[in-house]
């Protein structure tokens, strides 16, 4: 099930303008190895699932995985063939944004050829360019 806000204050945001490198969350703090973004973007819950399922796969209960990221915006559509005005369209999906530096998910506990594997595969899910980090290196 993708990852969604339990409540939120506004149920609507703005789209925004992402500027500028990620200061926070930018280093491996949790695992050994992560997966770190090279550039600004949304990432959708759908995306950050799948990129989950596809490290606790290849991983088959070896090591340990977290999550960085969460969908905490909320992105609306407007039904197809609906005329002007009326308002803003109903929420559709969530996403997470990414800047250049985050780090989406870490692997610690096991061997680094296995991690790098893992969140390779891992980054193929995902529609920004990504590269692995390791413990110790910030951004």
């Amino acid at each position: 099930m993708p990852l969604m806000p339990k409540r939120v204050k506004n149920r609507k945001v703005q789209r925004g303008r992402i500027k500028g490198l990620a200061t926070r969350g930018n280093y491996v703090s949790f695992g050994d190895y992560g997966l770190q973004s090279l550039r600004p973007g949304w990432i959708t819950a759908r995306q950050i699932e799948a990129g989950r399922v596809a490290i606790t796969h290849f991983l088959a209960g070896e090591g340990r995985m977290w999550t960085r990221v969460f969908p905490h915006k909320s992105i609306t559509a407007r039904p197809a063939e609906t005329r002007m005005g009326t308002g803003k369209g109903e929420p559709e999906f969530w996403v997470a944004e990414v800047k250049p530096g985050t780090i989406i998910f870490e692997v610690g506990g096991v061997p680094e050829a296995l991690a790098v594997q893992a969140l390779n595969r891992a980054a193929h899910k995902f529609p920004l360019r990504m590269k692995l980090a390791h413990r110790g290196h910030a951004w």
